[in-house]
């Protein structure tokens, strides 16, 4: 959602820190173009012109001008002054009442009410083990209530059954005497929507509101809806009184101006944004965060939670100890491409890497999208058993057979089993004898950057991430951005003294590997 923001004021800061002194001219320019980059992406006047006035009045002091990197310390202004216009700290869904809790939903109609219900009564059932009632009190849009009832038994989740005929108020008196005799900790209720605010609906929100007593009034707004989203929660918080904000569609190609306006205009946190269709595709809104994505810093501790959350601990280890023995087959590499589509794709992880952000472009300019990773998925899942554990016997005839059935050609086929034998060689170097193999060399390098011991015991398995603590990824990230990891064009450092980061990643070229990604099959080579 940020790309474009992100591209603007990346060449705009760049612009900056490239200069070895400035002047205030100098920052007046550059604030101008930020200011115009802000309402491109569609961010409210107001909110636009208190930032760069704050941004002004500490850039253009003299303690600025007279530093030695007078560029970076403007960014790192900017990147405050951002934090703070999105909220400081991030703010979580508040639990502390009596049980049941009631968190009511309120927001228009198609703004994802329904489906954001069902994720956060799924994330506080898997992650915080308490035990959810979801109840529908929209007796109007057809079949609302069995779109509940349906995402409830999908996630494993308690619904309130329907009764027909009764009003939405009495839904919800319903619904709380239903958790508390059930013995629910919290009881979620999805109220009706409009295509537009109207007077009966706020009639109605402040009905449920008296006869419920919410702890939490949660609106769902559509991040796509740019300042309509911003009124939107004004009309609602003076009506009904809202404690939060949950914006969904952040995965969408949005401006993102919305998100970036409504914590400033309304003074009411954003606590949760929805960054997919799956059940598991909501995440906490941490401003610091978004702040550091959208100022091309990476997000390491995000990426790190999502590992967490999508890597399988038994087959890392397994990978682990295979790769310990530098053995890597067919498997092992649909495996690997599994988990890349997992964790949001190449762009998805590549964003959220200090640095590396920019790689992006260049890899959507050489054709390698995750389109890529399905074919080569495909391939592989066309092969035998035998073939997958030993390509060698890979000859004309199989190949034309594997090729009908996945849809591709022999030439596909072959960039595939090249990629594959780059990349097992370069996993009988990491593996390799001599102070504990290349990964273990690179992965202890990293870790003792960023403070998680734990990873330089690649040959003993991956570390497991889901018992990391949330305050242990909070000192990461700061350790993180003193080890120059959370700077713009930072780099990943401690990778085994190999310049430039990544192998293979515009850095130190390992043999075989030639140019761009390591092994990865659709980069034309340099001519």
């Amino acid at each position: 959602m940020f790309e474009n923001l992100q591209d603007r004021l990346g060449s705009i800061l760049n612009g900056l820190t490239g200069r070895g002194s400035l002047s205030e001219a100098d920052v007046s320019v550059a604030l101008r173009e930020v200011r115009r980059a802000l309402l491109e992406a569609d961010v409210a006047l107001d909110v636009v012109r208190s930032f760069t006035d704050r941004v002004r009045e500490k850039a253009v002091g003299a303690e600025i001008l007279k530093s030695i990197k007078p560029g970076q310390m403007v960014v790192k202004i900017v990147h405050d002054e951002l934090i703070e216009m999105l909220g400081g700290e991030g703010v979580g869904i508040d639990l502390h009442a009596p049980a049941p809790v009631v968190v009511m939903m309120v927001g228009l109609q198609g703004s994802g009410k329904t489906t954001t219900t069902a994720k956060i009564a799924n994330r506080l059932s898997t992650r915080e083990k308490k035990k959810v009632l979801m109840a529908s009190l929209d007796t109007r849009r057809p079949a609302a209530q069995e779109q509940l009832r349906q995402l409830g038994a999908q996630a494993s989740i308690d619904t309130l059954p329907v009764i027909a005929g009764q009003s939405p108020t009495d839904i919800a008196a319903r619904a709380v005497q239903a958790a508390r005799l059930g013995g629910h900790d919290v009881v979620i209720l999805d109220t009706a929507g409009r295509t537009h605010i109207d007077e009966p609906l706020m009639v109605e929100m402040a009905d449920i509101k008296r006869k419920s007593n919410p702890h939490e009034i949660l609106l769902v707004a559509d991040s796509l809806t740019g300042q309509d989203a911003v009124n939107l929660a004004r009309n609602f918080d003076e009506r009904v009184g809202i404690t939060g904000l949950v914006l969904t569609r952040m995965d969408g190609d949005g401006r993102g101006g919305a998100a970036l306006s409504m914590r400033a205009v309304t003074g009411k946190p954003i606590k949760l944004i929805g960054v997919g269709e799956k059940m598991s595709e909501l995440e906490e809104f941490h401003p610091r965060r978004i702040a550091d994505r959208i100022l091309g810093m990476g997000d390491i501790v995000s990426l790190v939670e999502r590992a967490a959350e999508n890597i399988d601990a038994e087959k890392a280890a397994a990978m682990a100890a295979k790769m310990a023995k530098g053995k890597f087959d067919l498997d092992d590499l649909a495996d690997q491409l599994r988990q890349m589509q997992k964790m949001g794709g190449m762009g998805g992880i590549m964003g959220m890497m200090p640095g590396m952000a920019g790689m992006k472009d260049k890899m959507a300019a050489a054709g390698l999208d995750d389109k890529l990773f399905g074919r080569q998925i495909a391939i592989i899942q066309s092969m035998t058993k035998a073939e997958r554990a030993n390509p060698d016997l890979l000859k004309h005839s199989r190949k034309k057979r594997i090729a009908a059935g996945s849809g591709t050609d022999a030439a596909a086929i072959n960039k595939l089993l090249k990629m594959h034998r780059q990349m097992a060689d370069m996993m009988k170097m990491m593996g390799g004898k001599g102070k504990g193999g290349l990964m273990k060399q690179m992965m202890g390098g990293l870790a003792g950057k960023m403070g998680l011991g734990g990873l330089g015991a690649m040959g003993g398995g991956m570390p497991d991430l889901s018992n990391i603590d949330p305050r242990q990824l909070e000192a990461l990230q700061k350790q993180a951005e003193a080890a120059g990891l959370g700077k713009p064009g930072g780099g990943m450092p401690g990778l085994g003294g190999l310049p430039g980061g990544l192998p293979g990643l515009g850095g130190a070229k390992l043999p075989g590997l030639g140019g761009g990604f390591p092994g990865l099959p659709g980069l034309p080579r340099k001519k």
